[in-house]
């Protein structure tokens, strides 16, 4: 790994993220950075770079300018992975990567091939591991207890074991903490 060039990469990604008018995506990035790193100490450089760029300038793509229900949400996710992955690929460009590492980077920002990649296996814990730290509550109040059971359902079936032990000692309300109990009630682990 070139250091100077991987810290060039981060610099760059972070300070797009830091043009969020929310100030929501710098500290989500990094947060979904720590993950990775807690859960592979040695994880690859793409797969470093990916979970740095995951949501890079998603404010820039606003859910409400897609329609509402679930066929406009999965179309907006699906603009914003090739979205993403373009910025992500523009600067690794800019900043000397060669294109089969960019390549990666873009899959596993797309989450090609997932599950079968270790990587976006690691990257998917991550996420999931952020939504529930950072996200879980505030998404139920929205969505109702019923329909967050069903999210908590599908993401714990994406979950490697290690990551539903991580996730079980996560600190939550005790709604919340109810909520995930009920929700695996119904799925297996």
């Amino acid at each position: 790994m070139n250091s100077g060039r991987f810290q060039d990469a981060i610099t760059r990604i972070d300070a797009a993220n830091a043009e969020d008018p929310h100030a929501v995506e710098l500290p989500y990035a990094k947060r979904l950075s720590g993950w990775v790193e807690r859960l592979a100490p040695n994880a690859s450089e793409e797969l470093r770079l990916a979970a740095r760029a995951q949501h890079i300038c998603r404010w820039m793509i606003p859910r409400d300018t897609y329609p509402p229900g679930r066929v406009g949400y999965l179309k907006w996710r699906e603009d914003l992975k090739q979205f993403h992955a373009r910025k992500a690929g523009e600067i690794l460009r800019e900043v000397g990567y060669d294109e089969p590492t960019i390549t990666r980077v873009q899959d596993l920002i797309r989450k090609r091939n997932f599950p079968r990649v270790p990587d976006g296996r690691v990257l998917e814990d991550a996420l999931c591991l952020v939504f529930l730290e950072t996200q879980f509550a505030e998404t139920t109040a929205k969505t109702g207890d019923e329909k967050m059971i069903g999210i908590l359902q599908k993401s714990w079936r994406k979950m490697t074991p290690q990551a539903h032990g991580i996730a079980l000692t996560i600190p939550m309300t005790p709604e919340c903490r109810a909520l995930v109990e009920k929700a695996l009630a119904g799925t297996a682990s």
